[in-house]
């Protein structure tokens, strides 16, 4: 993160041709990179080549095991990274990188939902999926894990590398554990939402520390709060420790974590992922970034009524660029709510804090939930000076970095890192539509006692959620189940036959607020609309938050066929339709 100094520039925003102050590592066997023509090099590990840009810097862990696994400068990293790295707390920004290290239960870890594995005898994974501006692929044949970190510029190049691997002859196979590629797989959990109420001092660092080093810490240093950068397209240092059973150790231990997301920047800074300077556009980012964000904590166990801090570096603010940014922030607020998360907000005192603070009462703007601020004036409190009011966000929702890019040593262990102080609490957690089930189906087909399966839980979950308890959701149309639909169609006037057909889906998924949305409109009011279009219109509404084109013409269709004014605004008389089921 960088200081609280707005004018304050950080490297890492394009692609450099030399990594400063690290020269190229002649690595044995089992590494090396040798020089190609036509601008490129070939470099091998474990049996695994790629073809990379010969300006890219290669680093054999094996001879330099501390080193920062940093994405910020486009670098080749090969062998198994330290538990401790040498990571400065500052790097901020991504160009592009790739680790190759072998299949170890360690590595293991890191596999997600989104790991791709590769074919007996091939390297590559054509339809490897990104998630947060990272492709991972499992290549068991050579036995090695290689994750490959872009922006959306550099995507294409990253995956042109991928898709020049091969297997040599030395390549010996090792499979990815069976825990590991179970998609379905329950995570750990961490103690409770995060970083939960707490008050006193805690540190954010590039990479998560070594369980070893959060030991150390624990038992002799002033800390008790970690900040742990889990998201994002623009996170700067690679994270070889942090998994779900990081995630739950630490908790366990008594640490509370405070998680980031490093998206996209304001538009008025030279970082080259920025947001749009159209706040419609904006909004629409936020919503994406933020359904990343969720992502990656389910994946590590960081549960609903935890706050994510969306990191916004410092800018030089004008109008439009503050519009951007609130707008970015608005839907990053209402998409982390729709699945009951709080919203956070990092940036520097002096410009997105600020701007934030001086937008408080804008009704055009939603509001975060908790402030994380830089300004480095050695102070451990929560005071903000003139740069907001004392009494905006004063109910336990500040945290304040006070200082930056110091390295302190307990029980052996040295870490760079930013000091911070929190005075947090769970505030008014907001309460999801539904959690605990995935609701978003591309038809909402009629469920019935008897029926089993994905959607029985979707009308479980949605039935429990409306104060009409069905038992725990199991995926299961018992009695209760059938109970609990009757009692919600009785309340809405509908036939109560326990049958959750389509006009009982239209009234459970557009429940909740009701405010007009129209074209550009985005969040979970949005959501919950295409949601609910997709029942009563017996036809796929994308879901994904924003009101566009497609959206605009199902609410038209619903309103003609409702005898609504077919205006495709959804105001109180369309809103009162869906909820009641027509």
């Amino acid at each position: 993160m960088s200081s609280w100094i707005p004018w304050r520039a950080r490297a890492g925003t394009a692609l450099l041709a030399v990594l400063a102050g690290i020269g190229a590592f002649a690595a044995p066997v089992s590494a090396q990179a040798d020089s190609q023509p036509e601008g490129l090099q070939s470099v091998t590990y474990h049996g695994y080549r790629i073809e990379v840009p010969a300006e890219w810097q290669v680093v054999d862990l094996a001879e330099n095991p501390r080193a920062c696994l940093r994405f910020d400068r486009p670098a080749v990293y090969l062998g198994e990274p330290a538990e401790q790295n040498d990571c400065p707390a500052g790097v901020v920004g991504r160009s592009a990188g790739i680790v190759v290290e072998p299949i170890t239960a360690r590595s293991a870890g890191q596999a997600t939902a989104a790991t791709a594995r590769t074919q007996r005898g091939k390297a590559i994974a054509p339809t490897a999926a990104s998630s947060n501006g990272t492709i991972q692929i499992a290549v068991e044949d050579a036995g090695v894990l290689v994750t490959a970190a872009h922006t959306p510029e550099t995507e294409n190049l990253v995956r042109g590398v991928l898709a020049s691997a091969e297997l040599t002859g030395s390549a010996e196979r090792t499979a990815l554990p069976s825990a590991a590629r179970r998609s379905d797989a329950t995570p750990l959990a961490a103690a409770g939402p995060q970083p939960g109420s707490y008050v006193g001092k805690g540190f954010d660092a590039c990479t998560a520390p070594s369980q070893a080093a959060m030991n150390a810490w624990q038992a002799s240093s002033p800390y008790s709060a970690v900040g742990v950068y889990i998201s994002g397209s623009f996170r700067g240092c690679a994270q070889p420790n942090l998994t779900a059973s990081w995630v739950t150790s630490q908790t366990n231990n008594g640490w509370r974590l405070f998680p980031i997301d490093v998206g996209r920047q304001a538009p008025c800074t030279s970082y080259s992922l920025k947001m749009s300077t159209d706040p419609a556009t904006a909004r629409s980012q936020g919503v994406t970034a933020a359904a990343g964000a969720i992502t990656a904590a389910s994946g590590l166990g960081i549960p609903a009524g935890s706050a994510i801090y969306s990191d916004i570096e410092a800018y030089t603010s004008t109008a439009s660029c503050k519009a951007s940014v609130l707008s970015y922030l608005s839907g990053w607020t209402e998409r982390l709510h729709s699945s009951g998360y709080l919203s956070g907000f990092y940036s520097s005192a002096a410009s997105g804090i600020k701007d934030a603070a001086a937008e408080y009462n804008n009704a055009a703007y939603t509001r975060v939930d908790h402030l994380f601020y830089a300004w480095w004036n050695g102070a451990a409190d929560t005071n903000t000076g003139t740069y907001v009011p004392s009494s905006y966000w004063s109910n336990h929702q500040r945290i304040h970095q006070y200082a930056g890019e110091v390295t302190e040593s307990y029980g052996g262990y040295s870490i760079n890192i930013d000091r911070d102080y929190l005075d947090v609490g769970n505030g008014s957690t907001p309460t999801p539509s539904c959690s605990g089930a995935n609701v978003d189906f591309t038809a909402y087909t009629t469920v019935q006692s008897g029926s089993s399966g994905d959607r029985v839980k979707a009308a479980q979950c949605l039935l429990k959620a409306a104060g009409f308890d069905p038992g725990t959701p199991d995926g299961i149309f018992g009695p209760d189940t059938t109970a609990a639909a009757r009692n919600f169609q009785s309340s809405k006037g509908l036939t109560a036959d326990g049958v959750v057909g389509a006009k009982t889906w239209t009234a459970l998924l557009s429940r909740g607020s009701t405010p007009t949305v129209q074209s550009g409109s985005t969040g979970e009011a949005v959501t919950r609309l295409q949601r609910a279009l997709t029942a009563a219109l017996a036809r796929t509404v994308a879901i994904d938050g924003v009101f566009g084109s497609g959206t605009g013409q199902a609410v038209r269709d619903y309103q003609s066929s409702r005898g609504l004014g077919a205006d495709g605004i959804v105001g109180p008389a369309t809103w009162g339709a869906l909820q009641s089921g027509k």
